[in-house]
């Protein structure tokens, strides 16, 4: 379904893939409509097994093409980003997530990088409504990323690609991330920049440019959390060792949680601790490929 269309190709196309969510997709919609640069479409990849998103989306009537591509049967975070670009006509794709949302200017301002750095990919980083970063650890200086600073400079829903690189290395590894079919729920982000890099293609970070998104609470980390953070530091332990960073580099990724984890015990916080425990516990499996229960 399209919901509105546009005479010329557009510039820029974001691919959403989206599963359990409604209120938060309308949300970084929204934010859509208010982007100063107007020359995008949307390409919303639908993975649920109901019409939520159909009667979501259907009634608002939005300003830029929107496409809603459904694949109930077909699920996973990478594999729904796959589906979509393929289907993108922009010369620069973005993966949004579905509850992150954008400041007006954000399109306008990752094009005039691409312009001034030359590079094949453009990232900035996760904030919150002051700019202040969240949800992970980014440069504090604009530079060109490579394999030392990989883990640093980006975040996947704010990662822009010139469509050649998804093209000339086949998009997402679907077996990485959330929804895959394997214990590597994340790090995806790290897969494909560490390939595009490994490709001879160059990439830029910013961090002027951001987005935002919920914060991850890991001060006050309840059961869901903690489960999150061990799955998710599976697939950072993963991607290390897929792309050759040696037990050095894991010892290093596994050292820095556990280093929170004996602060968190000194305090008595046990939640924290038990939230880094998994951390340091998970990148561990990861790059040992192999779950320890």
């Amino acid at each position: 379904m399209v919901t509105s269309a546009a005479d010329n190709p557009p510039l820029f196309s974001l691919v959403v893939s989206t599963l359990g969510r409604s209120g938060e997709l309308e949300h970084m919609l929204e934010s859509l409509e208010r982007q100063s640069e107007r020359r995008f479409e949307v390409i919303i990849v639908d993975q649920n097994a109901d019409n939520r998103i159909q009667e979501s989306i259907g009634s608002n009537g939005y300003s830029f093409p929107v496409q809603h591509v459904q694949t109930p049967k077909d699920r996973g975070l990478s594999r729904g980003r796959n589906q979509g670009w393929r289907r993108a006509r922009g010369e620069i794709v973005l993966f949004p997530d579905d509850d992150c949302w954008y400041p007006d200017k954000l399109l306008s301002q990752a094009l005039v990088i691409f312009e001034t750095s030359q590079a094949d990919i453009v990232t900035g980083r996760a904030a919150d409504e002051t700019g202040r970063s969240i949800n992970g650890r980014f440069e504090d200086q604009a530079q060109h990323i490579g394999r030392n600073n990989l883990w640093t400079t980006q975040i996947e829903w704010m990662v822009f690609f010139r469509r050649g690189v998804l093209e000339q290395i086949d998009g997402y590894d679907e077996t990485i991330g959330v929804g895959a079919d394997t214990p590597w729920q994340a790090c995806e982000g790290q897969d494909i920049m560490a390939r595009a890099l490994d490709a001879g293609f160059s990439a830029y970070f910013d961090p002027s440019l951001i987005g935002h998104h919920a914060e991850l609470d890991t001060q006050r980390p309840d059961r869901a959390m903690r489960k999150k953070g061990r799955m998710y530091a599976r697939g950072m332990g993963y991607v290390l060792r897929k792309h050759g960073y040696g037990p050095i580099a894991a010892l290093y990724w596994t050292v820095r949680p556990l280093a929170n984890l004996a602060r968190s015990l000194l305090v008595l916080d046990w939640p924290r601790a038990a939230y880094f425990g998994n951390v340091a516990l998970g990148r561990t499996e990861g790059f040992l490929r192999r779950t320890l229960s």
